[in-house]
């Protein structure tokens, strides 16, 4: 399992404790780099318009569990247009 798996499993377990830092790799790994950063949010574009959007909050180094939740939606939302494209 590689690292961007084993964080992906931890978030899955435990989404209110998530440090903001592993939660921005997660999201640059997926989404790429942020279009809004340098304040306490990061903002990174998705294929699609509407929900689920990626907006994190860096909360005292921790992610907020709502944004952690949005955020595997949204991984699994790009896991299946990109399957869909597949086929």
């Amino acid at each position: 399992m590689d690292k961007i798996d084993a964080l992906m499993e931890d978030m899955k377990r435990q989404p209110a404790n998530v440090r903001f830092s592993d939660l921005q790799k997660i999201c640059a790994h997926f989404f790429g780099k942020p279009r809004q950063h340098g304040t306490s949010h990061a903002v990174y574009k998705t294929p699609w318009a509407g929900d689920p959007r990626i907006n994190i909050q860096n909360a005292g180094g921790k992610a907020k569990a709502y944004q952690v939740k949005q955020v595997l939606l949204a991984i699994g939302k790009l896991r299946d247009i990109e399957s869909d494209d597949k086929t």
